[in-house]
């Protein structure tokens, strides 16, 4: 019975050690893989940590060299330098219906001012030969007389036409300018084209309180109808303002086939005069997304971040000058929508995950 009793102890303290063992065996593990662990988590946040030329708000895309070769992704450093400013304008394409209407006028008033000067040198050599012909004694007074009443209905006829063509000269420098009211006056080529609509007349409105430095001579503007920018040529200060902006205006021509249509609306980039500092980007680096464009910048040689930029320096078709990215920042030039594919399809793998 003692033997017994002994055996048992004996059993219950072999089974203690056994279960102190397990419990060692088992935190020694735990702590190995956590130490294991580490190193990879350290190694991950070096790799996602946000860059100072990307905007920090937005996700981290990877992609592995392979991956980047696969989709012909190229990027580009690209260093900030002085371009000319632009001011984003408000065009307005004009009916010129009364410019054709006065340039005929101005024809019309032009002719019936010739024939008033044929009528009155007529009326004046008969009158003349009446005259001698009644102090002659060949002719009776009253002959000389009509002749000298047609001869004053001549001048006033012609006085009047005069007048008709003086008066529509100024209203069409008033109406117009001096540029354009002068080529209603003598039918320039500028205004022929105008009329034949080879040239659509433009008038560009500046916001309330801005102005220019000279004259713009050229400017850009956004076709409605079409994703490309537009060549105006600067024609001379408007006559009046569009009262919906109460800004300085100016008349510009683009040319009849440009996809602007009288009537149509559209925005304009008038060069200010002055230069700024910006990154030169052509449009292959954009993307759209949520109302906004966006260009992704490499922030590690696996990670990239979109950035959000400003396009209201447009240079041509589908080139910017964009004041919001850091000089030197290392732009994708080739692949930007493919990063936005992928980032897109992560948001909803975790969405997904959730």
């Amino acid at each position: 019975m003692a033997l017994t009793e002994t055996s048992r102890r004996g059993v219950a303290a072999t089974v203690c050690v056994l279960v102190l063992l397990a419990s060692t065996w088992a935190v020694t593990g735990y702590v190995r893989r956590a130490a294991a662990e580490t190193p990879s988590d350290k190694s991950n946040s070096a790799r996602t940590a946000p860059s100072g030329t990307a905007d920090s708000d937005q996700p981290v895309v990877k992609l592995t060299p392979s991956q980047q070769t696969q989709i012909g992704l190229e990027t580009a450093l690209l260093e900030a330098a002085p371009h000319p400013e632009q001011f984003r304008a408000y065009g307005a394409v004009l009916d010129i219906s009364r410019i054709t209407e006065l340039t005929n006028n101005y024809a019309n008033a032009q002719a019936q001012l010739q024939t008033a000067q044929a009528k009155l040198e007529v009326a004046r050599s008969a009158y003349d030969r009446t005259k001698n012909l009644v102090d002659s004694a060949a002719l009776p007074k009253k002959e000389a007389e009509t002749a000298e009443g047609t001869l004053r209905v001549d001048k006033a006829a012609l006085a009047g036409a005069e007048s008709q063509l003086r008066t529509l000269t100024a209203t069409a420098q008033q109406e117009w300018g001096p540029v354009i009211g002068r080529g209603i006056v003598e039918r320039s080529p500028a205004v022929v084209k105008l009329i034949e609509r080879d040239q659509l007349l433009v008038q560009v409105t500046l916001p309330p309180g801005v102005t220019v430095t000279g004259t713009p001579g050229t400017a850009l503007a956004q076709a409605p109808t079409r994703n490309a920018n537009i060549d105006l040529q600067y024609i001379s200060p408007a006559t009046r303002t569009d009262p919906r902006i109460q800004g300085l205006s100016y008349f510009f021509s683009v040319p009849g086939d440009s996809g602007l249509l009288p009537g149509m609306n559209t925005t304009v980039y008038v060069p200010s005069g002055n230069t700024y500092e910006g990154v030169f980007i052509e449009d292959t680096a954009i993307v759209r997304w949520q109302g906004r464009s966006w260009v992704y910048l490499r922030v590690s040689p696996d990670s990239f971040r979109r950035h959000p930029i400003s396009m209201d320096q447009p240079v041509s078709d589908d080139d910017y000058v964009v004041r919001d990215i850091p000089s030197g920042s290392e732009i994708v030039m080739r692949g930007a929508q493919v990063l936005l594919s992928e980032e897109a399809k992560s948001e909803l793998r975790g969405g997904d995950d959730d």
